[in-house]
């Protein structure tokens, strides 16, 4: 088997991870973890699978000039970003979160005209309107009434908002990507993650009753950390070393299938003729909003 054939089988293996995430994280919440302590056993134990990495990386060593750079993608990548998104799917539900998390590349496209000045098509203006549509459809018309899910608008929002960290996080981030390898970059940024959730996170994971834990509870738990968390990086850091950036990037739409299906298989959500039509709105605002960068590295 080639090497690029094992990169497309990686890239499908963290869509798949990232798609499933969202049933097996949403059935731990609220019951067995608070959201925030979640996030505090995500930051460490993917900060210490990548310490335990790097050993087979390069000694690297952060320069002082990068020091705020590095809290600020912490900030916005390890803090922010997940904190909303996980308070977000407790609140909200499986398909809604795996819908709404598309929507990144829009964001990233907003963002970068607002920060760094980049020029916006007019197709890319069209992608975005219709995306953002179909994601405020979802948090204005997407209220169901269900016990797992006590405030779906709230939740929707607070996914939508993971987007706009994250999105901001990729701007930031790029600089220090390109210049420490990608063991370094993760390992301080996880570290630097667990203090910044603490404050939020600390009283929810000491709340943890491990010993009353059901098994699928802790298998869940382990696949966040090691699955979600470590694998779908690995996984795309060698999907990059043999395919185009664009042609990874692409695999954002495959991600939203495959939480539907898994949703819909486990019992955990129901498509309604609201989620599908945002859904619609929403994927085809990224590929009018991406169409045109892709094409040009393709």
């Amino acid at each position: 088997m080639s090497k690029r054939t094992l990169a497309i089988f990686a890239a499908i293996g963290a869509t798949t991870i990232y798609g499933i995430n969202h049933t097996i994280a949403k059935g731990v919440m609220p019951d067995h973890v608070q959201p925030f302590g979640f996030i505090m056993l995500r930051v460490i134990g993917a900060a210490v699978l990548f310490w335990a990495v790097s050993i087979f990386g390069p000694k690297e060593k952060i320069d002082k000039k990068d020091y705020l750079r590095m809290v600020v993608c912490a900030l916005l990548g390890m803090g922010f970003n997940m904190l909303v998104f996980f308070k977000g799917l407790a609140l909200s539900t499986p398909i809604n979160s795996s819908v709404l998390v598309t929507t990144t590349p829009i964001i990233v496209l907003i963002l970068s005209a607002i920060l760094i000045k980049e020029k916006i098509l007019p197709q890319k203006i069209v992608g975005i309107a219709i995306g953002l549509i179909g994601a405020l459809g979802l948090i204005l018309f997407g209220a169901e009434i269900r016990q797992d899910a006590p405030n779906i608008p709230l939740g929707n929002f607070l996914i939508l908002m993971n987007s706009v960290f994250y999105g901001s996080y990729l701007i930031v981030a790029k600089t220090l990507i390109a210049k420490y390898h990608p063991f370094t970059f993760m390992k301080w940024l996880f570290t630097l993650g667990i203090f910044i959730c603490l404050p939020l996170g600390y009283q929810e994971l000491i709340e943890i009753r491990w010993g009353q834990l059901p098994l699928g509870a802790l298998w869940s738990i382990i696949f966040v950390i090691i699955g979600t968390t470590f694998c779908t990086y690995l996984f795309n850091i060698f999907a990059l070393t043999q395919l185009k950036a664009s042609t990874l990037s692409a695999f954002v739409y495959v991600q939203p299938l495959f939480g539907i299906l898994f949703a819909i298989a486990t019992g955990q959500d129901r498509l309604t003729s609201v989620k599908i039509l945002a859904a619609c709105l929403v994927l085809l605002g990224v590929y009018l909003a991406s169409r045109r960068s892709q094409s040009r590295v393709s």
